[in-house]
């Protein structure tokens, strides 16, 4: 393969992984271990 689609592909296979982790922290397990600072905070 060419090197430059090799780049491509590599650097899109790292932003599917970034966004795939970002929604499992977001809204899987370990989302409940997240605190909302407004809750926290309340006056």
């Amino acid at each position: 393969m060419d090197s430059t689609t090799v780049l491509v592909i590599s650097v899109a296979a790292i932003v599917v992984a970034i966004t795939a982790l970002s929604i499992y922290t977001s809204f899987g397990p370990p989302s409940k271990e997240l605190g909302d600072p407004y809750e926290d905070h309340e006056d």
